[in-house]
């Protein structure tokens, strides 16, 4: 498991530095101004969706049931029901697409009613080219839920990369398009065909690949639709705090909507690359354990997956609350992106940082639920998360603007993850771990560490890089991000020493007998 933790998060990361260099030419040809504004709604459409219809929803509920049936029945009968709902997907998304092109211009005032008749238009026609990527994504996911439950990860975490590289594409060539924004939307559409393209290539070789059929009511399939309902509300309700960030941001001053985007992608980066990695590959392996009668396996793989989630994201925390304002401008402040953008997309990347941890740690918290079948439950949870972040953001969007936005959006993952551990104590579930707990306030505490060091070497170092002409922003955060990791591992050896550290590579047992 822990080596499927790597192949996901390698692959993750991957996309993840390619995604960097690909808001490094979003950000120097883009800006932050009104075109950049009307290409993140248009891309933030189909985002939003997605995660409600295909890589949210859809895959909480498919992997377990996929694995369920090809752990009880055998891979034949996996292949069947994945190919029954292959073809209800495909009529559900080309009926989605056709309603979404007719009536765009109403979407986009619905869910950002703040643009000015110059980015509502541009918006609109945008969204015309991003929107088909939902269609092309949400049959990507299905393939790939079939190849995550036959412990074949690789081809569905590194897909992503494909969309950084078709923008990064298009975006070199952006004076052949009409406007920056009409390249980097074209990119985001030529990326779902190339991903797609990738997964079904990669099923197709080893025996997985889709042979469409007429869906069929059966036990697996009545499963499945039992827990996709309450997924679908669960994802839907996670996606309206995120569409309440793009309405606010609309009646913001111009770049706020650009200030989100960017802290957003580095907040991003520990959460897909280990959080949404531990997830995809827990949920399987948990799924598998539980379908097999191994109740104490499955915990423990739930804890080595919390600690090994912990061991990463807390370092990435502790750098965004302590140093973020340096983080953006050596990330991002060059061409377009000037230093005051890179002031408030610091300022917003801090406020972010504050539910970096709860967010690392959801999907380990939601696997026990959705390995059981149970999608209700993470799902009051979610909604009343998703309650807390929406008041907060009425209230904060005045006096603290797109920062208030991120600190709500924190408040309500603190409140999630707290909802969880609680339905899981009240269901009997096993812990996750005997020294999880203990781990993992060890890992905070040398996180903490690392923070204080970061203060303090930061104000002593940066007098001495303002000597430089060239790359000072880009020296000064590598040398600090070097003493704090330095600071970090040197906590850790030092509270939960070389047994825990080989323990973690190990990793858990393999199933015992029920």
């Amino acid at each position: 498991m822990i080596r499927r933790f790597f192949t996901v998060g390698g692959f993750t990361l991957l996309s993840r530095i390619t995604g960097f260099f690909r808001d490094v030419v979003m950000a120097a040809v883009l800006g932050a101004g009104p075109i950049a504004d009307a290409f993140f709604v248009a891309f933030r459409l189909p985002n939003h969706f997605r995660a409600i219809f295909a890589e949210g929803a859809f895959a909480a509920a498919f992997v377990p049931a996929y694995a369920r049936t090809l752990e009880q029945d055998g891979k034949q009968a996996a292949r069947s029901f994945a190919d029954r709902l292959a073809l209800a997907m495909i009529v559900l998304q080309v009926a989605l697409l056709i309603v979404a092109l007719v009536y765009t211009p109403e979407v986009v005032r619905l869910l950002a009613p703040g643009l000015d008749a110059s980015r509502f238009e541009l918006a609109v026609a945008l969204t015309r080219i991003t929107f088909p990527y939902l269609a092309l994504i949400s049959i990507e996911s299905l393939i790939a839920g079939t190849l995550n439950a036959n412990n074949r990860f690789a081809s569905a975490a590194g897909a992503p990369v494909l969309l950084n590289l078709a923008m990064i594409g298009t975006l070199t060539f952006a004076a052949l398009f009409p406007t920056v924004g009409h390249a980097a939307a074209w990119g985001v559409l030529i990326a779902g065909i190339l991903q797609l393209a990738l997964v079904a290539d990669d099923a197709e070789r080893n025996g997985f690949g889709l042979r469409l059929r007429m869906p069929k009511l059966d036990e697996p399939t009545k499963k499945f639709l039992k827990a996709l309902g309450p997924a679908i509300i669960g994802a839907g309700g996670v996606q309206l705090a995120l569409f309440a960030d793009t309405i606010i941001a609309t009646f913001l001053p111009a770049g706020a909507l650009s200030a989100l985007y960017y802290a957003d992608r580095i907040h991003q980066l520990p959460i897909g690359v280990v959080g949404i990695a531990v997830g995809t590959v827990l949920l399987p392996e948990m799924a598998r354990r539980l379908a097999a009668g191994d109740e104490k396996g499955a915990a423990a793989s739930q804890g080595k997956a919390i600690e090994f989630a912990l061991l990463l994201a807390v370092p990435a925390a502790a750098a965004s609350l302590v140093i973020p304002e340096l983080i953006m401008r050596a990330l991002f402040a060059r061409g377009a992106f000037t230093a005051a953008d890179a002031a408030a997309a610091g300022q917003t990347l801090a406020a972010y940082a504050t539910g970096l941890i709860p967010f690392v740690l959801m999907r380990s918290f939601v696997a026990p639920f959705h390995a059981r079948g149970d999608t209700t439950t993470p799902v009051i949870a979610a909604l009343t998360g998703v309650a807390l972040n929406i008041v907060l953001k009425i209230i904060l969007m005045g006096p603290l603007a797109q920062v208030g936005l991120a600190l709500a959006t924190a408040a309500g993952a603190w409140l999630n993850l707290a909802l969880l551990i609680w339905f899981a104590r009240r269901r009997s579930f096993p812990r996750p771990g005997e020294n999880t707990s203990g781990n993992s306030l060890r890992l905070i505490a040398a996180g903490i560490a690392m923070a204080i060091v970061l203060f303090f070497a930061m104000r002593y170092l940066a007098p001495h890089f303002a000597k430089m002409t060239t790359l000072r922003d880009e020296a000064l955060l590598l040398a600090l991000l070097a003493i704090g990791g330095a600071v970090y591992l040197a906590a850790i050896w030092a509270l939960l020493g070389r047994p825990w550290v080989r323990g973690l590579v190990r990793g858990s047992e393999r199933p015992s007998k029920p």
